[in-house]
């Protein structure tokens, strides 16, 4: 089931699986964050050493590696191009190639989707809706699937989207994460709180689908270090194919890399939408 609150311009989205919450997006109809849009770009600037071009979507430039299209383009040239992940820490937009004709001039041809409708495409189920301009927006698609709920976020989802933008999240067995970001990664420090009484193995094996959970819940991405608590590096292998389970139910596909020298299991997860801590900020 999916559940949409509006509240001005700000809509909430949730997925839940049974009761459990699985997914949290922040969808602002005011701003949106730009991914899927569709814009007319100038090349700007060739970088051979970055393999990819600067191009100008109207007063904003985005990034368009050789890989998405942007090879044999030169200075001045038009393309259209689609915002493959939008700008966030700092950087401006990653762009793709899209198969149209370009404009006369650099600008937006139409918005992307956003993410009511991306996790629609994904996700069976339900739509529970408590705006009535939102489902009329949402018909032309969704009319099948759409329902009006006053109260689409109940007070027990209200309150664990709430706990969503603490730095930290409970854990099985007592666990705690805690969570730093920065623009290069994140990391996730586990501290396995007094009383524990079965092994850090074991512990930390119980941990793992929630640490995973959280991680799409808050949409952290690009490197994400976790630092699991106690385990000597011998063990430590024993965590991979739990975790790599675990990563494989996210969407997004995240690669677990291996263990780091300092013992931090290293995930990359593909950037596309900011991380709910850039959003809330």
């Amino acid at each position: 089931m999916i559940r949409a609150s509006r509240r001005g311009d700000v809509v909430r989205v949730a997925r839940l699986e049974g009761d459990v919450l699985s997914e949290f997006w922040i969808w602002n109809l005011g701003k949106p964050d730009g991914v899927g849009d569709v814009y007319t770009g100038r090349v700007e600037a060739v970088l051979p050493a970055m393999a990819g071009r600067f191009v100008e979507i109207g007063g904003v430039a985005g990034f368009l590696p050789d890989s998405a299209g942007g090879k044999g383009l030169t200075v001045g040239s038009y393309v259209a191009v689609r915002v493959s992940r939008s700008a966030q820490g700092g950087k401006g937009p990653r762009l793709a190639v899209a198969n149209e004709e370009p404009g006369e001039r650099p600008g937006l041809l139409r918005r992307g989707e956003g993410p009511l409708l991306e996790l629609a495409a994904r996700a069976a189920g339900e739509i529970l809706v408590d705006d009535y301009a939102l489902m009329a927006q949402l018909r032309p698609r969704l009319a099948a699937r759409l329902r009006y709920d006053a109260k689409a976020f109940d007070a027990v989802l209200e309150d664990e989207v709430a706990g969503l933008a603490a730095p930290c999240a409970p854990l099985p067995l007592g666990a705690v994460m805690h969570i730093t970001t920065a623009p290069a990664a994140v990391l996730i420090d586990i501290d396995a709180g007094a009383g524990s009484e079965v092994s850090q193995l074991a512990l930390n094996t119980a941990i793992i689908p929630e640490i995973c959970r959280q991680i799409v819940l808050r949409n952290l991405s690009g490197g994400i270090l976790i630092d699991f608590a106690g385990m000597k590096p011998a063990a430590r292998l024993k965590l991979a194919p739990p975790l790599s389970a675990a990563l494989g139910r996210d969407f997004l596909m995240p690669e677990f890399l291996g263990f780091s020298h300092l013992g931090f299991a290293e995930i990359m997860r593909r950037r596309v939408r900011p991380g709910l801590h850039e959003v809330l900020r």
